[in-house]
């Protein structure tokens, strides 16, 4: 008897108090707080009341507010008329179980019946399905991470014990007060009518919810859906890195410092942040034959490129896609290119190269500027420089948004590195027209001179004859 008690024990521990414990605790498989500015997320869970629900839609129709109703199947049969008002207003509805039952008593069969006849009720009413589902009391089993995949479990941030009458409305408002707080999912109950609920405690809910409703609108707060807090939440953290990332990206930066110390990198034009860098040094590479004529051969003097590593940082946190960092960057390397031409034609340095040379991920667009690109020789130096680079752009972009929807063989040629080289005659063709450009502005203003100063001395003609006279 005590071996099968000891059994229970386990059983019941790994099939329903670990799983419980860990989404409660660390969010696994759950969403229970959002990451925004000024949203806050009302949740009711029990209901549809034919009292009390119609009261507080009446009360989130006076504030524009949105909110999420969690509802028991069996409370919701009968009241398909509550559940379409829900629906026209922009509200959310989710699944509570048919009946309100904990999922640590049930099997994972019970538990998908209980959601799929409390989903088919929704769907009467409504014509579409629930996508988010609230288990009761928060408890989850061991088997309701697969089973229910295609739902949405949402927990919560802060509850009030506002399911018993005897806390009255104006204890229940001063701890709502103290959550008001960009991000809270608050967890409220619309009805009374199940197991340790007093049946009119919604009453105290409508009361102080009102107080709370009204003090965050003064404060600019809004109140939305949970669909809408779970999409703002993950734009809010796709534009946040992670303090593991900022990390490794101050790291990243300070040897780039020490790096262009070390080989005397210059910078290209007097922007505090240019678009890249370049040294003078001598190509190691194989013999490569340019399109345009001639070869780069081993030993011949080149002029390095190196994006520079804030401006590359910075645009891609501002960015949802390395294509669109690639982009923002052929942009600015388009800008600077006139300006490298101006400086390496005056540098003593870079008198007698032969091209400009890099090797980037950024390169798809860049022969439209007149580079040409070419495959890295496979050996040591292509496999690290590939290597360094991904875990480059998977630190400094979302990968997730850049991954979806791409093929992976498009995928994995878009983030391959090359070697691009731009013969230097074809560079010198943007300083020609910079200094073509140059020279047309100041003769316009030369003419302008001109026909100022002629204007001037016929102006003196005319006066000096009419005083002549």
């Amino acid at each position: 008897m005590e071996n099968l008690l000891l059994w229970g024990f386990y059983v019941m521990t790994f099939y329903a108090f670990l799983p419980g414990l860990i989404s409660r605790t660390f969010g696994f498989r759950v969403f229970k707080k959002g990451r925004v500015h000024k949203e806050i997320a009302l949740t009711f869970d029990d209901g549809p009341d034919p009292v009390y629900t119609p009261q507080l839609l009446d009360l989130l129709a006076r504030y524009n507010a949105k909110a999420t109703f969690f509802v028991v199947g069996s409370h919701a049969e009968g009241q398909e008329e509550l559940l379409r008002r829900m629906r026209e207003e922009g509200h959310i509805i989710g699944i509570h179980n048919y009946v309100h039952k904990s999922n640590w008593v049930m099997r994972p069969r019970t538990v998908r019946r209980q959601i799929e006849r409390t989903n088919a009720v929704i769907e009467s009413a409504t014509g579409e399905k629930a996508v988010y589902y609230r288990p009761p009391w928060g408890i989850v089993n061991l088997f309701d991470y697969s089973n229910l995949g295609y739902l949405h479990i949402i927990l919560w941030s802060a509850m009030f014990g506002d399911w018993r009458e005897k806390v009255g409305a104006e204890r229940l408002k001063r701890r709502m007060m103290k959550k008001m707080r960009p991000g809270e999912v608050l967890l409220l109950h619309d009805c009374g009518n199940t197991l340790g609920a007093d049946k009119d405690a919604p009453r105290n809910m409508l009361i102080a919810l009102e107080a709370y409703m009204e003090e965050a609108t003064k404060k600019g707060y809004t109140f939305v859906g949970i669909d809408e807090m779970m999409k703002l939440t993950d734009a809010f953290r796709a534009t946040r890195r992670s303090f593991f990332k900022r990390a490794i990206i101050s790291m990243w930066l300070l040897w780039e410092s020490a790096f262009h110390l070390v080989f005397r990198l210059k910078k290209v034009g007097e922007a505090e942040v240019p678009a890249f860098h370049y040294r003078v040094t001598t190509y190691t590479g194989e013999n490569v034959q340019l399109a345009s004529g001639g070869t780069v051969e081993k030993g011949d003097r080149i002029a390095e490129l190196h994006f520079d590593n804030r401006m590359l940082s910075g645009i891609a946190a501002d960015s949802k896609s390395p294509l669109a960092t690639g982009i923002r960057m052929l942009r600015e390397v388009e800008r600077a290119l006139p300006l490298l031409a101006d400086q390496l034609a005056s540098d003593p340095d870079a008198q007698h190269i032969k091209a400009v040379y890099g090797v980037t991920m950024v390169h798809r667009g860049a022969d439209r500027l007149g580079f040409e690109i070419f495959q890295l020789p496979e050996g040591l130096f292509a496999k690290s420089t590939r290597i360094y680079l991904k875990l480059l752009l998977k630190v400094l972009t979302n990968s997730k948004q850049y991954s979806h929807g791409r093929k992976s063989k498009d995928r994995s040629d878009a983030i391959s590195p090359r070697m691009v080289l731009m013969p230097v005659q074809k560079l010198l063709t943007y300083a020609t027209v910079q200094t073509r450009m140059v020279k047309e502005e100041v003769e316009r203003v030369a003419e302008t001179v001109d026909r100022v100063l002629g204007g001037a001395a016929d102006e003196a003609s005319m006066g000096t004859k009419t005083t002549a006279f």
